[in-house]
C-alpha cells in the first residue's frame, strides 16, 4: 500500500517554493541587478530569514531546511573569501559524486540507501516493507540513482567550466529535478511491468488492504 500521491505532493509543494524555486529566483535576480556577492548574501539571508520566521511563528523547521542553510553558509562564506563562484558550485556537485557512491556501496551492505530514505520521508506500511518485490525495487532504484547522480556530477562540471554563471544556475536547476523525476519515471515502470507479471497491483492508503498474489 502506498500514500494518497495528492497528498504528498500537497504536503511537498509548500516546501520546494520556499526551499527551491525563491531561493533560485532571488539568486538569478541578484546576480544581474547588483553581482555575485549581493546574489550569494540575499539568498543567504532568505534562508536564515526562513528558519528564524518559521521559528518565530512556532512552526516546525525541517532539519533538511537546517541542513542546507548551514551548507549555504559555508558555501557562501568560501566564495566571497575566494573571490570565485567556481567553488560555490563546486562543493554541491562533490556532494552529488558523494552521494553516488554512497548509494552504489549501500547495495552489496544489504541497506540499499533509497529504500532508507523512502521509509523515512514516505509512511508505508509494514506489510509493503517486508514485501520482496518492494526490497527488490529500491535495490535496483539505488543502482540506477547511483548512475544518475555520477552522470549529473560529471554533467554539472562541464557546464560549470563551459557557461556563465546565469546559464549554469538555470541549467543547473531544470537538471536536478529532471534527472530524478527520469530515475524515478523509468524506475515506476519497471515496478508496474513487475506488479502486472506477478498478477499484484498498488493500493493507494485509505483505499482498501494491501493486494495478495493473483492464484
Amino acid at each position: 500500500m502506498i500514500p494518497d500521491l495528492r497528498g504528498i505532493v500537497i504536503h511537498a509543494l509548500p516546501n520546494v517554493i520556499e526551499g527551491k524555486l525563491v531561493p533560485l529566483a532571488l539568486f538569478v535576480g541578484m546576480l544581474q541587478l547588483l553581482g555575485d556577492v549581493w546574489a550569494l548574501l540575499v539568498t543567504l539571508a532568505w534562508a536564515i530569514g526562513t528558519i528564524a520566521c518559521r521559528s518565530v511563528l512556532g512552526r516546525r523547521v525541517p532539519g533538511l531546511l537546517v541542513l542546507s542553510a548551514v551548507a549555504l553558509t559555508a558555501r557562501t562564506i568560501a566564495a566571497i573569501a575566494t573571490g570565485s563562484m567556481f567553488v560555490y558550485f563546486l562543493q554541491p556537485t562533490i556532494t552529488t559524486a558523494f552521494v553516488g557512491v554512497a548509494f552504489i556501496v549501500s547495495v552489496p551492505l544489504g541497506a540499499p540507501l533509497a529504500q532508507r530514505l523512502a521509509f523515512d520521508v514516505i509512511p508505508f506500511d509494514q506489510a509493503t516493507k517486508d514485501h520482496p518485490l518492494v526490497r527488490e525495487f529500491f535495490t535496483r532504484m539505488s543502482i540506477v540513482w547511483a548512475a544518475t547522480s555520477l552522470t549529473n556530477a560529471a554533467v554539472t562540471v562541464w557546464l560549470l567550466t563551459s557557461s556563465s554563471t546565469t546559464t549554469f544556475v538555470l541549467l543547473k536547476s531544470v537538471l536536478g529535478p529532471a534527472t530524478a523525476a527520469v530515475t524515478i519515471g523509468l524506475m515506476l515502470l519497471w515496478l508496474r511491468s513487475e506488479l502486472a507479471r506477478t498478477g499484484m497491483r498498488l493500493v493507494r492508503a485509505g483505499a482498501v488492504p494491501l493486494p495478495v498474489p493473483a492464484s
